[in-house]
């Protein structure tokens, strides 16, 4: 049987009520909530946890990046959440746009969510005129 690699991922975050804002209302662009919710830990995705920020020690120095990605389902929900995003105070590393080096379709942005990890929304069908 095939199935998706990662069943579920967690980063820690240093400010649950920062991490909480940014993510509750970028994630609910892409049409994801909060799933579970243990106060310490939070569980996002849409019928079950995908996604866990938790309390504890965060990692730092020059290696403690995170890259994710968030599907996206089309082109004006990356931009959609990356408005978002910004608006709620997030760096932009790369405004929403083709990646075609990446491959055919590709559209995808990238900010800094509250802890410095780069964070991406991303949709795979995008066409030449987006």
């Amino acid at each position: 049987m095939v199935g998706v690699m990662i069943d579920h991922f967690g980063i820690n975050v240093a400010d649950m009520a920062a991490a909480t804002r940014f993510y509750d209302a970028v994630l609910g662009v892409l049409g994801h909530r909060r799933v579970m919710d243990f106060g310490e830990a939070i569980g996002y995705g849409t019928d079950q946890p995908v996604f866990w920020i938790s309390t504890g020690p965060v990692a730092e120095g020059p290696n403690r990046e995170v890259h994710i990605g968030f599907s996206a389902p089309d082109v004006e929900a990356v931009r959609a959440w990356h408005a978002k995003a910004v608006e709620l105070g997030a760096e932009t590393l790369h405004e929403p746009r083709m990646w075609p080096e990446y491959h055919p379709g590709y559209f995808g942005a990238f900010v800094r969510d509250p802890d410095g990890n780069n964070v991406e929304a991303v949709c795979h069908t995008a066409g030449p005129d987006d």
